[in-house]
């Protein structure tokens, strides 16, 4: 059984999130304007990243959880090194200033996105679960959500502050509030972040998280040309360049 450290995309789209997977042969993700994660199963056979070619466009980058060495051909774009935190001590809690945030907030959910760079969201990433923010004077200035959705588990992301607004708690706030609605549902919160983002683990941690076993994602390109989608020999993964990290995930 796979359980959320082994794989939360793969348990996600098997799971609670399956109407949002597409599938080719043996690789799921979801449809590209929810998020950009891809999902290899527990034990790919040698065709894998064929499916993975099938299921995305040529010249398209792919988020995966897993260490599986990379063909020649394929690009790795970047490797994320991540921390994965899960509730232990939580103080969840409704936020009288939070607000419900849904389509018609998607515009300034992605502007707010671009300027604080809380990891991926796109335009329909809102439908993955509940989304609360804080609005000052009518602006948005702060949101959390949940995405990932592992049986009995959600992730709280997209934990952003419009910079002029940090140091107030808001995201606290909105991560106790987020936590509230998961835990109604009798399942349990859990997040990931960037590993070098050492401020928001420690903020994390002091307020009731605790650290599981990490996760390893490394977003791919696709190649262009069929022959390198085939396959071919591999590069190790420790072989590739390691880019520069979103702040969160």
């Amino acid at each position: 059984m796979v359980t959320p450290f082994d794989d939360p995309v793969w348990a996600s789209l098997t799971g609670p999130h399956a109407r949002f997977a597409e599938r080719s042969g043996q690789v799921l993700r979801y449809q590209a304007d929810v998020a950009p994660f891809l999902a290899l199963p527990p034990e790919p056979d040698d065709g894998v990243w064929a499916d993975v070619a099938a299921l995305a466009s040529p010249g398209e980058t792919v988020t995966v959880h897993s260490s599986l060495p990379v063909p020649a051909g394929w690009e790795v774009v970047d490797r994320i090194a991540g921390v994965r935190l899960v509730d232990v001590a939580l103080e969840a809690a409704e936020d009288s200033e939070a607000v419900l945030l849904g389509p018609d907030d998607v515009p300034e959910m992605l502007d707010l996105v671009a300027r604080t760079r809380p990891g991926p969201f796109r335009k329909r990433t809102v439908e993955l679960g509940t989304y609360l923010g804080i609005r000052r004077g009518g602006e948005l200035i702060a949101m959390a959500g949940e995405r990932l959705h592992p049986p009995g588990w959600t992730e709280i992301s997209a934990v952003c502050t419009d910079p002029a607004y940090r140091g107030q708690g808001l995201a606290t706030r909105l991560v106790r509030a987020v936590a509230a609605g998961i835990r109604g549902r009798g399942e349990r919160p859990m997040m990931h972040a960037a590993a070098g983002n050492t401020a928001a683990i420690r903020l994390y941690l002091s307020i009731g998280f605790e650290l599981a076993p990490r996760p390893d994602f490394v977003v791919v390109r696709v190649p262009e040309t069929a022959e390198a989608s085939e396959g071919g020999s591999h590069d190790d993964l420790a072989r590739n360049r390691s880019l520069t990290l979103p702040r969160s995930q």
